[in-house]
């Protein structure tokens, strides 16, 4: 709801650029959003050159330029490009600038932000500090 809030000024899970997959069977939701790909499908694809890469990283996509063909929704491999039922043209998460709303307001803590490279930093040093106290290396 904060990520459609936030894009649209509206609460509607329709509108928000991030998606959440439910595993009925299991009874759980999963958030899921873009993954920004080092080469992305959808850029690749998109015929008017609607989608591009913004400085802070994420893959965008410019309304202003969007046509509605919905080929980059094909395209993505994760299914996170798709269609906004008003305006008649593709949307994805962009990271609302660089400080996305659903990591600050995820009531769960389910959905976080961070740099790729601290994040795999951060799960290093868990991992080593675990193994370590189980060796009586601490």
């Amino acid at each position: 709801m904060a990520c459609s809030l936030f894009n649209e000024g509206k609460c509607s899970p329709l509108l928000s650029r991030n998606r959440v997959v439910k595993y009925e069977a299991k009874g759980i939701s999963i958030p899921t959003t873009c993954a920004n790909c080092t080469k992305p499908y959808c850029m690749m694809v998109c015929p008017v050159q609607a989608i591009s890469v913004a400085p802070m990283g994420a893959v965008v996509v410019d309304e202003n330029k969007c046509i509605g063909c919905r080929a980059c929704s094909i395209a993505c491999p994760f299914g996170q490009a798709h269609y906004h039922p008003e305006r008649n043209v593709c949307m994805k998460c962009n990271l609302c600038d660089g400080d996305p709303v659903c990591a600050k307001f995820c009531p769960s803590g389910a959905i976080t932000w961070g740099y790729m490279d601290d994040s795999l930093a951060a799960k290093r040093r868990e991992f080593f500090s675990r193994f370590a106290s189980e060796e009586g290396m601490v």
